[in-house]
Order: C-alpha cells, then structure tokens, then sequence
C-alpha cells in the first residue's frame, strides 16, 4: 500500500510538471502578441486578443474619434462594401485569424486598412514590445511592413 501511494504521489508530480512545462514554453510565447498595441501612425491603439485558437485585434482607441465633416464618431467610409461604411471604426476588428507558428510569428492572417478601405494578407513578428505587421497582396516581398509598440497603461491611483 505505501508502495502504491509512493508511485501515484510521483505520477502526480510528473503529471503536474509537464502541465506546468508545456503551458510555461507552449501557451504562454503564443500569448505574448495579446494586449493594446499603437501602430507607427500613432492614430489608433488595437487590442489583440485570443479566441479560441486564433489571435485578432480591434480598433479600441482614436486620437480623433469624431469625424470633423459630420460631427459623430468616424466610421469605415473607405470600404469597399458600401453596407459596411457606417460602421463605426472605434471596435472594428481589422486584424483577424492569425495562428501562432512559433518563434514569435502568427501567420495566416488578414489585416484591414481602413484609411484605404484594404484587406491584405498579414504576417506578425514580436521581437520584445516591438510588433513588426508585414501586409501584402500574393507576395510577402512586395507588402509593406509598420511596426507598432505595446501601450502600457498607467494604472489609477
């Protein structure tokens, strides 16, 4: 008996270490591309965040968030779905279904440009609180690559 409560007590620990390794290495790099970003411009912040398996990222913050010729909040006036121009860009998803490939790259994901009303093919690399988002149209080389930085926000006192 003390025989079989030794062994189930190492099961345990070996059960309990491998979970603890495979979330620490596997789950958590994935994870890092999850938080409020600001591209270059400096006119947006985009929340990326987890669902399910795939990683995507909206529209949380405007420096101008009220269009000046009509006096509300800007909406996507540049898209080519005309049913889609008075969607509002404050909550916008332009970033959608990247897949996480490992050594800080996600992959398979589009991103939209709402100054252009554009969607293209995207790829993501992270290199510490830098994001590097390539977008193209067939051919990664002929895209054209921003680099946004993590916003880390103040926490009220």
């Amino acid at each position: 008996m003390k025989k079989l409560a030794i062994i189930l007590g190492a099961l345990l620990v070996l059960v309990g270490l491998s979970s603890f390794t495979s979330f620490s290495l596997g789950g958590g790099e994935a994870d890092d591309i999850v938080g409020i970003w600001e591209p270059s411009s400096g006119k947006a912040r985009v929340k990326i965040e987890k669902i399910g398996t795939k990683y995507y990222g909206k529209i949380v913050w405007l420096k101008e968030p009220i269009d000046p010729t009509t006096n509300k909040p800007k909406t996507d006036k540049n898209n080519e779905d005309e049913k889609m121009r008075n969607v509002p860009l404050r909550g916008y998803r332009m970033l959608k279904d990247f897949v996480y490939k490992g050594n800080n790259k996600w992959e398979d994901g589009t991103i939209y440009d709402p100054e252009s009303g554009s969607l293209y093919s995207s790829v993501i690399t992270k290199k510490g609180d830098v994001l590097n988002i390539r977008g193209y149209v067939g051919v990664k080389a002929l895209g054209r690559t921003d680099t946004w930085k993590r916003v880390v926000l103040k926490k009220k006192k």
